[in-house]
C-alpha cells in the first residue's frame, strides 16, 4: 500500500484530568475519513507520544486502527530514543494492524549519523512492518542527513522518511539519492505544497487536525501537478500553518479543535493550555478560515 496525500498527525483528545477521551478519538477518525483525509497518524509527536505510557500508547493505537477499519491507512507512531523500546512499541503497533510505523529519530541522546543508521536498521530487522523516518532535528537534537537516509533506504521495509526540517532543497537531494520508489513525506505545513511538487508524496500534518479537507484538497491538487490550484488553496490556509505554532505543537492545535466543538480541554503536562496570549493570535487565524465565529 502506498500512503500518499494529507495524512493528519492526529491529537490524542483528554478530558480536563488529562485522561484520554476515547469516544472523541473515534469521533475524530470518522470526521476526518469523512472530509477526506488520506491516512491518520496515531500517536506521533502531535498524538503527544511523549507522555502516554507504553499501554495507553498501544491502545490509542489500537482504538484508531479499529475506529478507521480499513477505511483509510493508519501509521503508528512507534519512535523512541532507546532502540529495545522503538522495537517494543513497533512490534505491538504490528500485531494491532497498523500499515506502517513512524520513527522518529531517537532524541536527547543525540546519535552519531552511524548510531541512527544502526538504530533503525536494528528496528527493521526486528520487526517487518513498513517503516517511515521521521527527521525533525528542532525537537531531537540530531539532524538525519541525506547520506544516512540514502543508506536506510537501501533497506527493503524503510519504505520512506517524513522530512521535518522544512528545507526543501533537503527534498530535492533525498529524491535524488534514494529515487524515485523511496516515499517522502512533508513534516512541514509552511512548506508542504512545494515539497510535494518537489517530488514529496504527502504532508504528515497538523494543519490538518483543523481543516482536513482543504488540506486534502491540496494535496490532491499538488500531487496532480495543479501548481496553481495546490497554490492557491495553500494559500487560503497558510495563517493556520504559522499561528498552529504560536506555542509548543501541540498546545495550539489542541486549543483550536476545543474551540471548534470536537475535543475537550485537556492536555498532559509538561504542556500547558494555550496562553491568552498566543489565544489572541491565533483565533483571528481560525476565524479567517470559518472554522470559529
Amino acid at each position: 500500500m502506498k500512503i500518499t496525500g494529507s495524512i493528519v498527525a492526529l491529537v490524542t483528545p483528554m478530558h480536563s484530568d488529562g485522561a484520554v477521551d476515547w469516544e472523541a478519538l473515534r469521533n475524530l477518525v470518522n470526521w476526518h475519513i469523512e472530509q477526506g483525509t488520506h491516512g491518520i497518524v496515531a500517536v506521533g509527536t502531535t498524538g503527544e507520544s511523549a507522555t502516554l505510557g507504553f499501554e495507553e500508547h498501544d491502545l490509542v493505537i489500537r482504538e484508531v486502527i479499529s475506529a478507521a477499519a480499513g477505511r483509510v491507512p493508519v501509521i503508528a507512531g512507534t519512535g523512541a530514543n532507546s532502540t529495545e523500546e522503538a522495537i517494543r512499541i513497533t512490534r505491538d503497533a504490528k500485531r494491532d494492524g497498523a500499515d506502517a510505523c513512524l520513527l522518529v529519530s531517537p532524541y536527547y541522546n543525540k546519535p552519531t549519523q552511524e548510531g541512527l543508521y544502526q538504530h533503525h536498521v536494528a528496528v527493521a530487522k526486528a520487526v517487518d512492518v513498513p517503516q517511515i523516518l521521521y527527521n525533525v532535528p528542532g525537537r531531537t537534537a540530531c539532524d538525519m542527513l541525506p547520506e544516512t537516509v540514502e543508506r536506510l533506504s537501501k533497506i527493503s521495509n524503510i519504505i520512506g522518511i517524513k522530512e521535518a526540517t522544512g528545507n526543501l532543497d533537503r527534498i530535492r537531494e533525498i529524491r535524488e539519492r534514494c529515487g524515485d520508489e523511496f516515499l517522502i513525506y512533508s513534516g512541514d505545513d509552511a512548506t508542504a505544497t512545494e515539497a510535494i511538487l518537489l517530488g514529496a508524496v504527502g504532508d504528515i500534518s497538523v494543519t490538518a487536525n483543523v481543516v482536513p479537507a482543504k488540506m486534502a484538497a491540496m494535496c490532491d491538487a499538488a500531487l496532480a501537478g495543479d501548481v496553481d490550484k495546490a497554490r492557491a488553496l495553500n494559500a487560503e490556509i497558510e495563517t493556520l500553518h504559522r499561528d498552529l505554532f504560536v506555542e509548543s505543537n501541540p498546545i495550539p492545535v489542541k486549543w483550536a479543535l476545543h474551540k471548534m466543538g470536537l475535543i475537550g480541554d485537556g492536555i498532559r503536562l509538561p504542556l500547558t493550555l494555550l496562553s491568552e496570549p498566543a489565544q489572541e493570535k491565533l483565533l483571528p487565524a481560525l476565524q479567517s478560515c470559518g472554522l470559529i465565529k
